[in-house]
């Protein structure tokens, strides 16, 4: 098992590279190859994404840890833009952590049900492991919570709070959160049509 301190000082290296790269993937693609990343708690709860597997359909990148990576190098384009860049680039990090325990194969389709309830509770931990001041844990778990808001919202589909959720996290940031979401797909997609969705999310939200 490794150290605490060996454990504190990747921790402090994500943090940095998180902070700076203009592509954090290519550190991350690195970082798979680190024993103490891949097995040890609580980074084997981001490495095993690498083995939780998406729907084809939605996500032709293949598995959750491909997604993420695409996530991150969009995060990095616009973290300029946050308010909070520290916290929004470790919400892209961990946005998707609750797939490897909820991803199913029902009926012949990969799903992920509820992975953003069950996520904010996995971030929260990892942070905690690390005694995260409690604000930025808080910050980070509700972004995650609410990160499928977008999309739920822009269809209006009955899982959709936004009552709560404007409570819980500033609604700009999950918008922004959600575009690096939206295109964090092996495909091509129309930027400025997605940037419209997530327009269309703000402007929804702030009339209810």
């Amino acid at each position: 098992m490794a150290g605490e301190n060996i454990k504190m000082d990747l921790f402090n290296e994500i943090d940095e590279h998180l902070l700076i790269d203009e592509k954090p993937s290519k550190f991350f693609r690195k970082l798979m190859e680190n024993n103490i990343f891949r097995n040890e708690y609580p980074f084997s709860m981001i490495s095993r994404l690498e083995e939780t597997q998406q729907s084809p359909v939605h996500h032709p990148e293949g598995n959750v840890w491909n997604h993420t990576l695409l996530v991150l190098d969009n995060a990095a384009q616009v973290r300029s833009m946050s308010r909070d860049p520290r916290v929004f680039m470790w919400s892209a990090l961990l946005h998707d952590v609750g797939k490897a325990v909820t991803t199913r194969l029902r009926n012949g389709r990969i799903t992920s049900y509820d992975h953003d309830k069950e996520g904010e509770k996995l971030a929260a931990s990892f942070l905690e492991y690390f005694n995260e001041d409690g604000s930025f844990i808080e910050k980070v778990s509700k972004m995650v919570r609410w990160h499928m808001q977008i999309l739920f919202v822009t269809r209006n589909l009955p899982f959709r709070n936004i009552e709560q959720m404007k409570k819980e996290v500033d609604i700009e940031e999950i918008a922004l959160l959600g575009l690096c979401d939206r295109l964090g797909r092996d495909r091509e997609q129309d930027v400025q049509e997605e940037i419209k969705v997530m327009q269309n999310f703000i402007e929804v939200c702030k009339s209810n």
